[in-house]
């Protein structure tokens, strides 16, 4: 994810949410007690294992279609999410892993422990997964996910929401983050949303709607850019890992 020709830019810790905020109630517990550790990658790290486009089906980054292998349709608005990763510099970064997970469109994971009242899509799996190309661009087809509530204070509801994951050169890069959608009245409502202090960081998370991607009689389109940090790390969990 980073060039050690190039000066390393600072992590922006003020930009952060913080990892302890009484009013998302699971961060209270999930929040480390002890100071974050800064620790030097290895080159097994850096230049792990690659993901080749043949390890890719036909329809990986396709979730309308992918649960069912092609065979009926999920359910809902048919969406198109597209967008380009870059580094820390802005230069696209090609070949990398990205994979998303969501609800369906009642807002309803396939998860043994969601017990949301919104039926289950017998035709949506809710997971896809794509390779960036040679300009770091991506895409893909899917079902706009919907709203739902969550046991943190009384009647609280996330807004619609895709889950991103990004792999960069090993196994020990991953960027974990959430797209909103423009216009969603939830995000304003939302604990998690408001640990973003920084209005540009939180708006950075929005992806805006992208009519020119459109296709008439067929999808709407949302464009989300990301913008990877560098090779300083933390610790994972409890074990010295990741960039």
């Amino acid at each position: 994810m980073s060039d050690r020709s190039l000066p390393l830019i600072p992590r922006d810790r003020a930009a952060h949410p913080p990892a302890y905020d009484p009013d998302y109630k699971t961060s209270v517990a999930r929040a480390p007690r002890q100071a974050l550790i800064s620790m030097d990658s290895t080159p097994t790290e850096e230049h792990g294992p690659r993901f080749g486009h043949d390890l890719l089906g036909p329809l990986d980054n396709d979730l309308v279609l992918n649960w069912t292998k092609g065979a009926a349709p999920a359910l809902g608005e048919r969406i198109l999410v597209h967008g380009r990763v870059r580094d820390e510099t802005g230069r696209p970064v090609p070949g990398t892993l990205v994979e998303i997970w969501q609800a369906n469109a009642g807002g309803r994971y396939r998860h043994a422990k969601d017990g949301y009242l919104a039926p289950l899509d017998p035709n949506f799996g809710g997971c896809g997964r794509t390779i960036t190309d040679d300009r770091g661009d991506y895409q893909f087809l899917t079902i706009r996910p919907g709203a739902y509530p969550w046991p943190n204070r009384g009647n609280e509801w996330r807004p619609a929401h895709i889950h991103v994951s990004i792999f960069g050169s090993g196994f020990g890069q991953r960027l974990i983050t959430q797209m909103y959608f423009e216009g969603d009245p939830l995000i304003a409502h939302c604990p998690i949303a408001a640990t973003v202090r920084d209005r540009g960081q939180l708006e950075a998370l929005v992806a805006p709607l992208d009519m020119a991607m459109a296709k008439p009689m067929d999808f709407l389109a949302y464009r989300f850019d990301i913008v990877l940090r560098g090779r300083r790390q933390t610790m994972f969990e409890n074990r010295p890992e990741g960039l």
